[in-house]
């Protein structure tokens, strides 16, 4: 299975006093390059999370957000703190009998006291076991995402490997017959201007020139090629960097091709060679 470097997912999770929310999205990059995006109340889970990201991704730009959303939090049954009312009301008695120009407290003041609901801080501290369970499950999301648009990508390389194929072989049978047609015209042609077929320089021309046309060589890499593009692709794994290079192999044998063309039909072989390359080039930049 090959993945490609684009994914998306996002998973969200209610735990006490709120609902967690994490969203993972990914595009094409050279290394593995992570960007996270906490709020500073889990800032501390930015390790753990880059390890298990890491765990599972070689490359890509991926860009974590990781947020705790207060405003979901369950209803809860409020008590007053019976202890610390009392003792606010001493207070002001006691404020008010000494400062009777002072006002008394209202009730948004003690309803606003520190404490006078209990303890309702969030442990932010406990919330790194359901994080990194959530982070999990849009891990997995995350890469399926990647995976099914990479198996899209490797049957669109296939069947321009495939394509290629048909190529050189429609091309492959008129080498011979077009080597052999421009050899016999360039004997007669020195035959003209220097009167003897036996002579060494005719020969010697000649040989040149069949050895520049011969293309038989570049047919062969660029098959043995195109078998490993198809062995990469069925053995799966990150294989961008890989396909990457042996698309320049490629592109290579086709400019050899299409220079040491002796026909129209391998000169538009050269040309339909390299449009294919380019086009599995583009789709293999976003394989992971």
């Amino acid at each position: 299975m090959i993945c490609s470097m684009t994914g998306y997912a996002v998973k969200t999770r209610d735990v006490e006093r709120g609902t967690l929310q994490i969203e993972l999205k990914s595009v094409n990059s050279r290394y593995l390059d992570f960007h996270f995006r906490i709020s500073e109340d889990l800032r501390a889970l930015e390790m753990p999370l880059r390890e298990l990201l890491a765990a599972r991704l070689s490359r890509g730009k991926v860009e974590c957000r990781l947020s705790f959303n207060a405003s979901a939090a369950k209803a809860e049954q409020l008590e007053l703190n019976g202890g610390l009312l009392d003792s606010l009301k001493l207070l002001n008695a006691q404020v008010r009998q000494a400062m009777p120009e002072a006002k008394p407290l209202s009730v948004n003041d003690v309803l606003r006291w520190p404490g006078m609901f209990g303890d309702q801080s969030i442990d932010f501290a406990a919330m790194a076991q359901p994080v990194l369970a959530l982070a999990r499950e849009a891990l997995d999301d995350f890469t399926a995402t990647r995976a099914r648009e990479g198996g899209k990508l490797g049957t669109m390389i296939i069947e321009r490997v495939n394509a290629m194929r048909d190529i050189v072989r429609h091309v492959a049978p008129r080498i011979p017959e077009a080597q052999a047609l421009f050899t016999d015209k360039l004997r007669q042609r020195l035959v003209d201007a220097l009167g003897n077929a036996n002579d060494d320089r005719v020969l010697q021309e000649v040989a040149v020139f069949a050895t520049r046309i011969d293309v038989a060589e570049e047919l062969n890499r660029l098959t043995a090629h195109l078998d490993e593009v198809e062995r990469v692709i069925k053995h799966g794994g990150a294989c961008g960097k890989r396909l990457d290079f042996l698309m320049q192999e490629l592109n290579r044998e086709a400019n050899t091709l299409g220079s040491k063309s002796a026909i129209t039909e391998v000169s538009q072989a050269s040309m339909d060679l390299k449009l294919l390359i380019e086009q599995m080039r583009e789709q293999i930049q976003n394989l992971e």
